[in-house]
């Protein structure tokens, strides 16, 4: 027995260092899936078909932490070996030969699948995040995205959920309390891309032009939010159908949004799941919108699912291209100045990270998110000028063609890039893609063919020069006037109040010192349709005005915000920190406060509320063992800033004994 283990284990390690897609062509998976809120645990039954290429003794699943059994191999038992990460099967396979293996599983995943909200009273759901998570964790499947498998999932679920998962719903049977739903693809994909989300939810849906079913899901309560959340979908859907020139490769497009998400948004396969927090009414709309996320997670639908890279190397294909066709989704709704600033802006922050030393290859797997993103999308854009807009449409839409369903490389596309263009692009891959530096001077003169571009250029006012007030009162853009007004906010005249939401936006966020003379402008601010602008001159008038705090608080009390509550939040500071103001309510605020550190909000609320508390240096046991408890969460950053802030915490003496207390109580 000993023997046959060693060999087992000796045909394995071979196998994985040849790569299993050298023997191995997995072409389907049928899951039927039991997900679990009770014990935030998994199981279900699997099916794969595979083709063997090449003979070989052993194949293998990737399979994280899985309880397996009943293991059958075309109908028959196997021999099998599960050691906790991967599923390996030993048989004597044939090349040529199509197999099918089956099994039952089980897991309780600390990763990939999230249970949300069972615990509290945040909303009820369960969603997947696969990408840098691995999808094995929840579903056997394979880890590596250069086999692509066409997945076939029912979900077995409480019937008084909503369920919803890759593919085109073919079928929904409903048992006593259970309901399974069948979801079916045509196409394969990479495993990562699997998405499901499980929630409460009701939906809006729109044709595209070529016939594309668009699912829009929102939370019951959020009905008169589904319009601004959602704007411009079906526009951006049917220009980049257009624009790529390439049809839509899926059955349907559904986008999810969900609580405590760990991005802003994941392009799982023609089932976009989103954070919550995008969720918009049309006051948020000016200032967080979901235009952005959403155009950049429907374009990964074709660069990134359609095509992906093989290798972090290529990373860039995916982030460069959906940042680069996102801005030009934008472009299409907001015009060209928008897309013209967006990659100033990119600049700018390249040129920082390269100030800082970061810079690094588009081709380095470790680079930063701004290089995949920002520079790539720099790298479409310059090349367009570079090869012309037929030769780039070619190239894209043969790049698109020729590697479907496939994995790609930098140099695929570069290859379609020279043929289509008839150019030699070695300098332009050696000075874009290979240096570590950003070039630009040479993006400037891009951005300088725009007049929007060289306006905002010229004007400026850091040496206080005697043309400011010239251009505090010339017909400029809105970026360039705030941009003055950031400047030169004591120069501020009556006339700016009457120049739009932007300009008076960057008149609130700018107005530390607040001149009598323009109190009555500065108090219509907090009239706007935009929480940032509310937020800002809330703050700043209470600072300037003490005698006229209370008329601030009364005027704004009733305003929650964006979905963070970030004019919710200062208005409880504030009034807890106002003489005499309510004072027969201030428990009642604080108590409000505290509230929002626990788990029943989103991370977001929660880290504003600790934020402000700490300031107030007014931790209590209920808000210290909120904390406590964030220091388990699924998001890191925010788990991140809860283990810093509780660190900071114990070496107070105020706090030390209650922060001892509640370890020991935990324990």
């Amino acid at each position: 027995m000993k023997y046959f283990f060693n060999v087992f284990v000796f045909f394995f390690v071979c196998l994985a260092s040849a790569q299993q897609t050298d023997y191995v062509d997995f072409k389907q998976l049928k899951a039927h899936v039991n997900p679990e809120a009770s014990t935030k645990s998994i199981s279900g039954i699997v099916n794969f078909k595979f083709n063997i290429l090449k003979p070989t003794d052993t194949i293998f699943l990737d399979a994280q932490n899985m309880k397996v059994s009943n293991v059958l191999l075309n109908g028959k038992e196997v021999k099998f070996k599960n050691d906790g990460k991967r599923l390996i099967i030993q048989s004597k396979f044939i090349a040529s030969t199509t197999y099918d293996v089956s099994f039952q599983y089980s897991a309780t995943p600390k990763k990939a699948i999230y249970f949300v909200g069972w615990d509290n009273d945040a909303p009820n759901q369960v969603w997947s995040q696969g990408q840098g998570k691995y999808t094995s964790n929840w579903l056997p499947s394979l880890d590596d995205m250069n086999d692509k498998i066409e997945f076939d999932l029912s979900i077995e679920f409480d019937a008084n959920y909503q369920v919803i998962a890759n593919g085109k719903l073919v079928d929904k049977q409903t048992e006593n309390d259970k309901t399974t739903w069948y979801y079916n693809m045509n196409a394969p994909m990479a495993s990562y891309l699997v998405g499901l989300a499980i929630g409460k939810y009701d939906k809006k849906t729109e044709v595209s032009k070529s016939g594309i079913p668009l699912e829009m899901y929102y939370y019951p309560e959020d009905s008169l939010k589904v319009e601004p959340t959602y704007r411009y979908t079906k526009q951006m859907f049917d220009f980049l159908e257009t624009e790529i020139g390439v049809a839509y490769p899926w059955q349907n497009y559904k986008q999810v949004p969900v609580h405590d998400f760990l991005y802003s948004g994941m392009e799982n396969t023609g089932i976009t799941i989103f954070a919550d927090t995008f969720v918009s009414d049309s006051t948020a709309f000016s200032d967080r919108n979901y235009v952005n996320v959403n155009a950049h997670e429907l374009a990964h639908q074709w660069f990134g699912n359609l095509v992906t890279e093989t290798s972090g190397t290529h990373h860039w294909l995916q982030e460069g291209f959906a940042t680069y066709y996102a801005l030009l989704a934008e472009k299409d709704v907001f015009g060209k100045n928008y897309y013209y600033w967006q990659l100033f802006e990119y600049a700018q922050e390249l040129l920082d990270q390269d100030i800082r030393n970061e810079g690094t290859s588009l081709l380095n797997p470790k680079s930063s998110s701004a290089t995949f993103y920002k520079k790539g999308a720099w790298v479409l854009h310059v090349l367009r000028e570079e090869i012309g807009d037929a030769a780039f449409k070619t190239a894209v839409k043969n790049y698109l063609e020729t590697h479907e369903y496939k994995n790609v490389e930098t140099l695929d596309f570069m290859r379609e890039a020279e043929k289509a263009s008839g150019k030699n692009l070695g300098e332009f891959v050696a000075l874009w893609l290979n240096s570590e530096t950003f070039p630009y001077n040479i993006a400037m003169v891009s951005l300088e063919k725009s007049q929007f571009i060289q306006e905002y250029l010229m004007v400026d006012c850091r040496a206080k020069n005697a043309k400011c007030d010239y251009y505090l009162t010339a017909t400029l853009s809105v970026e360039a006037k705030s941009k003055i007004i950031s400047q030169v906010p004591e120069r501020v005249n009556v006339g700016n109040f009457d120049e739009g939401l932007k300009v008076r936006q960057a008149i609130a966020k700018n107005g530390a010192k607040i001149p009598i003379a323009l109190k009555t402008n500065y108090e219509s601010l907090l009239n706007d349709a935009s929480y940032a602008t509310i937020e800002a001159a809330l703050y700043n008038l209470w600072v300037n005005f003490p005698e006229n705090r209370s008329d601030y608080l009364n005027k704004t009390k009733d305003i929650e915000g964006f979905n963070d509550k970030n004019v919710r939040l200062l208005w409880l500071v504030l009034a807890l920190t106002t003489p005499d103001y309510n004072n027969g309510d201030k428990q009642l605020y604080f108590n409000e406060l505290v509230s929002y550190t626990s788990s029943n909000y989103s991370f977001e609320v929660r880290q504003g509320a600790f934020s402000y508390i700490e300031a107030l240096d007014a931790f209590t046991e209920v808000s210290i063992e909120n904390l406590m408890d964030a220091t388990y969460h699924h998001n890191w950053r925010f788990k991140s800033f809860a283990k810093k802030l509780l660190e900071v915490l114990s070496n107070a003496e105020k706090y030390e004994g209650i922060i001892h207390r509640l370890t020991l109580k935990n324990q």
